[in-house]
């Protein structure tokens, strides 16, 4: 591997807390990549009210998904819709589809607050109930809905191609009302959503989930649409002979061929192609929740796993280089270091990039 593009998606933290949190931090090698890295690319400051994270604007363009210029990220999550129904069997699908997660909304003092989908917990058997409990809804109004896995169902609705919606992890913890579709079928989707959610309200399975100590599934997130026949492209467009460690639905993106596990660097230094890109999701779940104790935690954990293994690597010229993408809330910033850059003894290791980012 020649090349080693690393994302960190909530690398960078909360602006208030970043200054502390970089001084408490005992992480050696990412703080020597840091120092001796360049920027390679201008920092970012993104729109706070983009309707999908930084980190999945970016990998939305490194697989073409959308436009490299990133014009108009803010008005619509990335059209995974079309990668995820390839990426499990349905090249042959046609029309406007949408992804569909079932989710949990509570009631904060005075608005709604979606829950970060990804601790829900949800297993096949529990998810199948509630597509069987909500199917006769969707095929009411003609829609048709299919299951994907737990976590992921899909809609197909070809007269709401238009509606703009947001990624969860970009509403996560956050007032829903503000991440709510907008355009052609929004007024549609809140009457079949709420309807789900009556229909959810009676299931005892979520009695049984809050006995185990779970949230109940209350809702259903719809995001990602985009026409099925869109794939094509992708393949063609990334320049990435190997994608580790992704998860979500940026695992769809990457062809199958490309796509692989690596729980040690070493696996990824052995493997062939010119370009690499791994994926460090660590932090997060703790960046979504502003837990900055816990975020704090896996830094350090990070550091002993894979960076210090990969300083290693570069110093001694198994890799070439690698950059590292880091981003917060709305900040993004693209760091590039090599054997040459390491070499400059004078610029003293220090994590001080992350928080005058943050």
């Amino acid at each position: 591997m020649n090349h080693l593009d690393i994302l960190i998606p909530f690398g960078l933290p909360q602006a208030e807390l970043a200054r502390d949190l970089t001084r408490q931090c005992k992480a050696p090698a990412l703080a020597m990549l840091l120092a001796r890295s360049k920027n390679t690319h201008p920092p970012q400051n993104l729109d706070p009210f983009s309707r999908a994270l930084p980190h999945e604007h970016w990998i939305s363009r490194q697989f073409g998904l959308t436009a490299a210029d990133g014009k108009d990220e803010r008005s619509n999550s990335p059209p995974a819709s079309a990668a995820i129904l390839q990426a499990h069997g349905r090249q042959t699908m046609e029309g406007h589809w949408f992804v569909l997660q079932p989710a949990h909304i509570h009631v904060a003092r005075d608005h709604l607050v979606l829950t970060d989908i990804g601790q829900l917990e949800l297993d096949e058997a529990h998810s199948r109930r509630l597509f069987q409990s909500a199917l006769p809804l969707f095929e009411e109004i003609g829609r048709t809905l299919i299951y994907i896995d737990a976590a992921t169902w899909m809609m197909r609705a070809d007269d709401w191609a238009g509606l703009r919606t947001s990624s969860p992890q970009a509403a996560s913890g956050r007032n829903i009302d503000i991440w709510m579709p907008e355009g052609p079928g929004e007024l549609a989707w809140r009457k079949l959503q709420n309807e789900v959610q009556m229909q959810w309200f009676s299931e005892s399975l979520n009695e049984e989930r809050e006995m185990r100590g779970r949230k109940p599934v209350n809702s259903l997130w719809i995001w990602g649409g985009g026409n099925a026949a869109n794939t094509s492209a992708m393949s063609a467009t990334t320049t990435y002979q190997a994608a580790f460690n992704l998860s979500g639905w940026p695992q769809a993106l990457a062809p199958a061929a490309s796509r692989q596990s690596a729980s040690a660097p070493e696996t990824i230094l052995a493997a062939t192609g010119e370009r690499g890109l791994l994926m460090l999701d660590d932090l997060l779940e703790a960046g979504l929740a502003n837990e900055w104790g816990v975020w704090l935690q896996r830094v350090e954990a990070l550091d002993a796993a894979w960076f210090a293994p990969l300083l290693q690597a570069l110093r001694e010229k198994r890799l070439d280089s690698l950059s590292l993408i880091l981003t917060g809330q709305d900040k993004l910033l693209h760091l590039t270091a090599t054997a040459s850059s390491l070499r400059r003894f004078w610029v003293k290791p220090s994590l001080g990039k992350l928080a005058a980012q943050a």
